[in-house]
């Protein structure tokens, strides 16, 4: 269906959803085009790498956390999937509002709770006009929601006007994307309105879901398949020690880890945190030699997919890295097979930030602590809007020694 576009649209979410993530991952038409190419420069793999100190900094907190918790025996018990949300919500607060870290981790906060509470109610907001009833969870909801606005409508103005005043942008994603937005031009080299106050605020709190659940849901993953699988943690381990020692993590390094990168591709393979993509058609459109009239919804399933032996061979079910030796379109019979940050013309605009994220956490956890499921870990995968564990992801650290 990549090959479709012009003809299928997302599926509208329900009023309540909207609370949680409005942006260019729900936008359609020349509203999409507008924001995916605003946003865009943010993303840039040069923006990337001035992005890595912050990602240092948060992983480098995580682990001196974690090694203030050592026990007498140099051991300790964590719920890795909190840890690393708390994390990745870190890492955003920082890459997103540099300076304004504070306001960050508020949003963050808030965040962490809306979500909560969207999952609790998830199951109720297809009852229609649920979403209006003044229940005090959907209270509680627009209350955080507006709380969000007003912390990010305060940091605007405040970017704003030091623009105008010739301040500089700063380099985090809010300075990258009011400096483009500010010279935002179609492909003719006309200058063209960019978005409004509003957009910016749906852009950020979109900066906030996306960036937050997706990378800690697959860094919990990792360390949850790696604890099942230690051959291949001490692989891992081999080669980030290999190829940093005690060093400081750079970019280029990043990119040639080949053995962290295979293991990445897998754990997306086996637990996508998006398990499921949804189209509707809005005109009438052919695949497979059967038309389809307009509001068909199509679901493609990411979690059937990449677990099709068919495509992937009788080991489908086996955490096999080594699948991804030569790369993602050769490790399958389907080159599309693979697409945990979905696929064509609206594939994750911050996949590369993600992967980027999640490389430099896994090092130096790697490099600092040697780790295995706990006895309380129960494997229990749901997916509530993404695929994690049900009960959490109690694991067991044990300080490496220098």
């Amino acid at each position: 269906m990549s090959n479709k576009f012009g003809h299928i649209q997302k599926v509208k979410f329900p009023a309540l959803s909207k609370l949680l993530a409005v942006g260019v991952a729900t936008h359609e038409g020349e509203k999409w085009v507008k924001h995916r190419r605003i946003l865009n420069p943010a993303f840039h793999v040069e923006k990337l790498k001035i992005m890595l100190p912050a990602f240092s900094l948060c992983c480098e907190e995580l682990v001196n956390k974690w090694a203030q918790s050592l026990g007498p025996d140099g051991s300790c018990e964590v719920d890795a999937s909190l840890e690393l949300q708390s994390l990745t919500g870190d890492v955003i607060s920082r890459t997103a509002f540099g300076s304004s870290y504070l306001e960050g981790r508020r949003i963050f906060q808030l965040q962490s709770e809306q979500v909560g509470r969207f999952m609790a109610a998830i199951h109720k907001i297809m009852i229609p006009g649920y979403t209006s009833f003044p229940t005090k969870n959907n209270r509680r909801m627009r209350q955080i929601n507006n709380e969000i606005e007003s912390i990010l409508r305060a940091l605007i103005g405040k970017r704003m006007q030091a623009m105008q005043e010739g301040g500089s942008t700063n380099n985090d994603l809010i300075g990258l994307l009011l400096e483009s937005n500010k010279t935002d031009v179609n492909e003719n080299g006309q200058s063209i309105p960019g978005m409004s106050i509003e957009e910016v605020i749906e852009e950020c709190k979109l900066f906030y879901f996306a960036g937050m659940e997706t990378t800690s849901i697959l860094l919990t993953w990792t360390m949850v398949v790696l604890s099942m699988h230690p051959e291949w943690q001490d692989r891992a381990r081999e080669e980030v020690l290999g190829l940093f020692g005690k060093h400081k993590l750079d970019y280029e390094g990043l990119n040639r880890l080949k053995t962290v990168t295979m293991i990445l591709y897998e754990v997306l393979r086996l637990y996508p945190p998006a398990s499921a993509f949804t189209r509707q058609t809005y005109k009438e459109i052919e695949i497979g030699g059967i038309r389809y009239p307009p509001g068909v919804i199509f679901e493609m399933s990411v979690l059937y997919t990449h677990h099709d032996k068919d495509i992937w061979g009788d080991d489908v079910h086996q955490f096999r890295p080594d699948r991804f030796a030569e790369g993602i379109f050769k490790a399958s019979k389907e080159p599309g097979a693979f697409f945990p940050f979905g696929w064509g013309p609206r594939i994750c605009i911050g996949q590369n930030f993600a992967l980027l994220e999640a490389k430099m956490a896994l090092c130096m956890i790697l490099r600092c602590f040697e780790f295995e499921l706990a006895p309380s870990y129960t494997h229990a995968p749901h997916t509530v809007m993404m695929l994690r564990p049900m009960h959490g992801a109690q694991i067991k650290l044990r300080a490496i020694s220098s």
